[in-house]
């Protein structure tokens, strides 16, 4: 079976193709073009550009699939989570495309969340899609970018691959919001986490923020001020960075201890452009838990857990 997954988010444009046969996801994407200096787009110049790049990008994931795309069925995203009132106009741009697609061929259309795609890419990339085999084992998810702080309770279902409920989040900045305007502070390119990661290599500071929970969930306003303030001192541009990314894994170590005293003892899996980072992961991994990271390029913003959404949605179809 062949699926094509499509995924229009802030800030990037993707579509994947996945082989269930072959085990294999071929994916072509390109962020959106940010201004220098801003921090982000209006959801109307995003839909512009979604509109501009995603034909292209049919092309090229055409051309490396053989010069042709005729999947057994489509998935997109439709929304940034599985709840009532989720909704971004970008996802517009992904959903008619897949409408389309779905129509000229007359194949099924599965629709998603953002959310789920990017929990299915990391379970994919990190070798456990037997995760969802196992209705009987739940785990915990995080799901950490410039839109989301979240943990969230994962159980294998049938008719809908996963069912998510919220655990713990944060209350006001997210963190890949924090590293960004950390990052543009320090004169960084925006999206910043691959170049704060690399200035924070620079400096082997351990201090971070004081972290404090309520009801499992974080604030990360503050850390924007702290690097804010510390840049008025003086301190050195590595440190800083360091500093940042020090205080978001602690709040992430601290989330998910807290999570797992609440839930009970399952296996974790991160998910997010910020986990692509690897002294948060290094951090993460020190955990006495059962955790799975996705690789980079399924980590970050994607098209492949829409695909492999349609192609359990279609499994499924075929076995009832």
């Amino acid at each position: 079976m062949k699926l094509l997954g499509l995924d229009t988010s802030n800030y990037t444009t993707s579509c994947a193709w996945y082989d269930t046969e072959a085990g294999t996801v071929l994916q072509r994407k390109r962020l959106l073009p940010v201004p220098e200096g801003q921090a982000g787009l209006r959801q109307s110049d995003a839909v512009f550009h979604h509109v501009r790049q995603l034909p292209e990008l049919l092309e090229l994931l055409a051309d490396d699939c053989g010069g042709k795309l005729l999947p057994d069925a489509v998935g997109v995203s439709d929304a940034p989570r599985n709840a009532a009132g989720s909704y971004m106009p970008c996802f517009l741009a992904g959903t008619g495309a897949a409408r389309m697609l779905a129509a000229a061929n007359q194949i099924p259309l599965h629709r998603t969340s953002h959310q789920m795609g990017h929990i299915l890419a990391a379970l994919y990339s990190a070798d456990c899609l037997s995760w969802l085999d196992q209705p009987a084992q739940p785990f915990l998810a995080f799901h950490v970018s410039g839109g989301t702080t979240d943990c969230v309770r994962c159980t294998p279902d049938r008719e809908d691959v996963l069912r998510i409920e919220p655990v713990s989040a944060s209350s006001d900045l997210k963190a890949g919001q924090a590293i960004d305007r950390v990052g543009l502070m320090l004169g960084l390119k925006f999206p910043c986490g691959p170049e704060l990661e690399a200035l924070a290599m620079q400096s082997d500071t351990k201090a971070h923020m004081r972290v404090t929970l309520k009801d499992g969930c974080c604030s990360l306003s503050g850390l924007q001020n702290q690097c804010g303030a510390m840049l008025k001192k003086g301190s050195e541009p590595a440190e800083i960075a360091r500093y940042c990314l020090n205080s978001v894994s602690a709040v992430l170590l601290a989330m998910t201890k807290d999570a797992i005293e609440k839930n009970g003892s399952m296996p974790v899996l991160y998910a997010g452009g910020v986990l692509s980072d690897l002294l948060i992961q290094n951090a993460l991994r020190q955990l006495p838990l059962q955790t799975a990271f996705a690789e980079p390029v399924f980590s970050s913003d994607n098209a492949a857990g829409t695909a492999i959404f349609a192609a359990r949605k279609e499994m499924e179809a075929c076995r009832s």
